[in-house]
């Protein structure tokens, strides 16, 4: 029962920092949490746990304030113990195309499931930081999931976050990102914040090595040789050099080369990295594995791949909220309703974490019996946890019938908005030196 007492005690505190509407917010996780498949928003009212009529669904997330701020400090001290706090970062999109009257809508990445498609749509997106908190498995814990305005963009979002959580821990974090954030305008974005950064390299990338020694005339060298990902003739020998043998992966060689940089951040030095997987005759069986770590408590290079592995765990909770939080399932009409309904995410995945071990393993009559509890079981049982767990949620009040619309008031049609198409400059082509 003390995972109860843990998930009681965090429920209350979340409760006492919430705002106007917190009654409405904590019934409405509740119906989510407790309610496996919808076909609409408004059937969340139907729900035994949901106390108040429908409409308040849509007033409360109008109405209430957005409980991120607040509850961050929450979260960080909620966090396991320690003493490495790895955290993951990525950027999702909500997709609102027939979402005239939202304003500040932009053009977002999402893949298609037609070949051929393009996979671009319509709507908002979301920057997210966790914390991943097991060696393996899809839990994660969230800190922060936040809109990308129509002037900001994923890597200015994604290094405000990582500041806010560097300031609010006493710990040094290592981020982990995936082969977009890996390029010079996100190192140079982060490169003031005290964290170490683990990411993966696109094999089309070029870097620099380290300049000579100043010759005494001219201007001093600020980049090194020309080191191309897809062009072996031009990778310089490695610092470090290993084979090793892992149980799911098989043998290994491990590469590696110190004092790496790009091109317009010659100031932040990287470590690259190189991960192949070898077959019995020691040649390259699959596409290898680029990475870059930069900061100053870097791991060894042996333990180095297998943290990075780790940050998967976002697309697990990204399908998990979509697919049965029901995240992109309402069809709300206004930036304040969305902001406050995604960070009720957040907050439902931390309950569900306090839960799990307490958590009966209830699969369905298709699924295998296991020892690991995954977000979506732990989610299944969760109405007979809320059975002993209770909700600090008063009771509604009546407040009488509304008297409804005046007749023969007319209404006015929403505000239509155009869709903000982000400004993109190409960089300009450096001239090639002559032979």
């Amino acid at each position: 029962m003390e995972s109860f007492t843990n998930l009681s005690r965090f429920r209350k505190q979340a409760y006492d920092r919430l705002g106007n509407g917190k009654d409405s917010l904590f019934d409405l996780m509740d119906a989510a949490m407790t309610s496996r498949s919808l076909s609409s928003f408004a059937e969340l009212s139907l729900s035994p746990v949901f106390r108040r009529q429908w409409s308040s669904l849509y007033k409360v997330l109008e109405r209430s304030p957005q409980p991120g701020s607040s509850l961050l400090h929450l979260y960080a001290a909620s966090l396991p113990k320690r003493d490495r706090v790895i955290v993951a970062g990525d950027h999702t999109a909500w997709s609102r195309p027939w979402a005239n009257s939202l304003k500040d809508r932009t053009y977002e990445h999402q893949p298609q499931p037609c070949p051929g498609a393009k996979p671009v749509t319509v709507g908002y997106g979301y920057s997210s930081l966790v914390c991943v908190p097991d060696h393996q498995g899809s839990w994660v814990l969230p800190l922060l999931h936040q809109r990308i305005t129509s002037f900001e963009t994923p890597f200015t979002q994604a290094a405000h976050q990582l500041k806010q959580i560097t300031q609010l821990l006493d710990h040094r974090l290592l981020s982990l990102w995936d082969s977009e954030y890996g390029c010079a305008p996100f190192i140079e974005l982060t490169a003031e914040i005290a964290c170490d950064k683990l990411i993966r390299l696109r094999s089309n990338r070029v870097l620099y090595g380290s300049p000579p020694l100043y010759s005494g005339r001219g201007r001093p060298r600020k980049h090194g040789d020309k080191f191309k990902l897809n062009a072996p003739h031009t990778w310089c020998p490695p610092t470090h050099q290993a084979d090793v043998s892992d149980e799911t992966l098989g043998r290994l060689r491990l590469r590696c080369w110190h004092s790496m940089h790009f091109y317009k951040t010659p100031q932040v030095p990287m470590q690259l990295l190189l991960v192949e997987r070898l077959d019995a005759k020691g040649q390259p069986t699959h596409r290898p594995l680029w990475l870059i770590a930069t900061g100053t408590e870097i791991p060894e290079m042996e333990s180095l791949w297998k943290l990075y592995l780790r940050r998967f765990c976002v697309d697990h909770w990204y399908r998990f909220i979509k697919q049965r939080l029901h995240w992109c399932l309402p069809h709300l009409c206004t930036e304040r309703q969305m902001a406050v309904w995604s960070d009720l995410m957040v907050l439902m995945s931390w309950q569900l974490w306090l839960a799990r071990s307490e958590a009966d393993n209830c699969a369905l009559p298709w699924q295998k019996q296991t020892v690991y509890k995954s977000p979506g079981r732990v989610a299944n049982t969760f109405a007979a946890i809320l059975v002993s767990v209770g909700t600090p949620a008063e009771h509604p009040k009546l407040r009488g019938k509304s008297p409804g619309w005046p007749t023969g008031r007319r209404r006015t049609p929403r505000k239509r908005f155009p869709t903000v198409r982000k400004g993109f400059s190409k960089p300009k082509r450096r001239a090639k030196s002559s032979a």
